[in-house]
């Protein structure tokens, strides 16, 4: 029974960890041109090694068997289709190098290049930024169609045909799978850092209640990023500034929502719940970044997700984050940024001067404009705390959301 329980929890781990290892280096042979064989044998992979160890229980190395049975696929496919190999034989992205044999080099150093030369593959303007994100979990991180459309809160039609469409784009572009030159590493490593970005908010602000996902989907963001600093080139200040943010954000996972799923406001959320060991990590990542004399979007932000960190709440403490919102809004202005920017104003100056600036936004038509206003009018003016707040509710999209909203309400009219 104890053997059954591993296998039963092995297997669907080593998919997670391995067969986006395996994808990797079988889509550097086979390239865009032909996306289907590279995953097709990488899924086969596993189908084996559910069937095989059924019936002649784990094998000593799992790992390397995974390996050896995928290297043997692939070669067992050129084989079986000789056409097939003499068409695609001048195309093939790794050298036969004068034999038959197929040479399917599954070194870590091998795999990490791979995985390295696929993000910057995928990471493109080419495609939108949903496909980028899609095929990034797809590809790089293994996750499943389902989980794919669980986290875009979308249905599997939709994710399959979206995946399909950018793999279509990128090999009707001939898009290798290569690092770029050296002099490209510094614009080019930047649509990845952002393709990281948007991946990591995916999981961090999404609306759905899978925990375990939300978690998943922050955590191959951040453990993409790392890889990136792994090579030289692309071990750059915004890299290690990116993995910063990742950090100071993760470390704050646990006391965001209640047991219901609902958002804690940060100024309600439980401290103790803030992980040490994530935040250290933040202070490593954001000392490594300040090298050079790059100030970017990332190193503000992270700066920023460092004060929130501080487990005080002082006027200095939010004057330092409005001087880096200030910062931010001047090289990066979003309506998000200038929300936020406007609660850092009234933690620091009071309502009145941030109550002025909020409503100087004009931004009617996002429920947490009137979330926010509706908390800045709390004790000043109750009538139009309570109007904000019934106009969020009725913008608001998600039932955890509304459920925030109404009890904010109903705190309101209690008084």
């Amino acid at each position: 029974m104890a053997a059954d329980i591993n296998k039963q929890e092995l297997l669907p781990h080593l998919f997670r960890t391995e067969y986006r290892k395996i994808a990797s280096v079988l889509y550097k042979h086979f390239g865009f041109e032909y996306p289907e064989i590279a995953e097709d044998i990488a899924s086969d992979t596993f189908l084996t090694a559910s069937e095989v160890w059924s019936l002649k229980g784990l094998p000593d190395n799992p790992v390397a068997w995974l390996y050896t049975v995928a290297r043997n696929k692939a070669k067992d496919h050129l084989r079986r289709d000789k056409l097939f190999a003499q068409k695609i034989r001048g195309n093939l992205q790794a050298a036969y190098e004068g034999s038959e044999e197929m040479v399917i080099d599954l070194s870590d150093e091998h795999i990490r290049d791979s995985q390295l030369q696929l993000m910057f593959a995928i990471c493109q303007p080419i495609l939108p930024p949903e496909a980028q994100i899609g095929l990034a979990l797809r590809i790089l991180c293994g996750f499943g169609i389902n989980e794919i459309a669980d986290a875009f809160l979308s249905n599997k039609e939709s994710i399959n045909k979206r995946l399909f469409r950018a793999k279509e784009k990128l090999r009707e572009e001939n898009v290798k799978i290569e690092f770029p030159p050296p002099s490209q590493i510094g614009t080019r490593v930047q649509p990845v850092l952002t393709t990281l970005y948007l991946l990591f908010n995916e999981g961090y602000y999404s609306s759905s209640k899978d925990t375990t996902l939300r978690k998943d989907l922050c955590l191959e963001a951040l453990r993409l990023a790392v890889l990136l600093t792994e090579n030289k080139s692309t071990n750059l200040p915004d890299t290690n500034a990116l993995i910063a943010l990742m950090c100071f954000h993760a470390s704050r996972f646990e006391a965001r929502t209640d047991e219901h799923g609902e958002m804690i406001r940060y100024d309600e959320q439980d401290t103790s719940l803030w992980n040490a060991e994530l935040i250290a990590r933040g202070n490593d990542y954001l000392n490594r970044a300040s090298h050079g004399d790059q100030l970017g979007k990332y190193h503000l932000e992270a700066g920023i997700a460092y004060w929130h960190t501080i487990n005080t709440d002082t006027p200095q403490k939010w004057e330092n984050i409005l001087h880096l919102y200030n910062g931010l809004l001047q090289i990066a202005y979003s309506p998000i940024a200038a929300l936020n920017r406007t609660y850092a104003l009234f933690k620091a100056r009071g309502n009145q001067e941030a109550i002025a600036e909020a409503e100087k936004l004009q931004l009617g038509d996002n429920h947490l404009y009137h979330v926010l206003l509706g908390h800045l009018y709390t004790g000043v003016n109750q009538d139009e705390a309570i109007k904000h707040l019934q106009i969020a509710l009725k913008q608001a999209k998600t039932t955890t959301e509304k459920n925030r909203i109404r009890k904010d309400l109903q705190k309101l009219e209690q008084f």
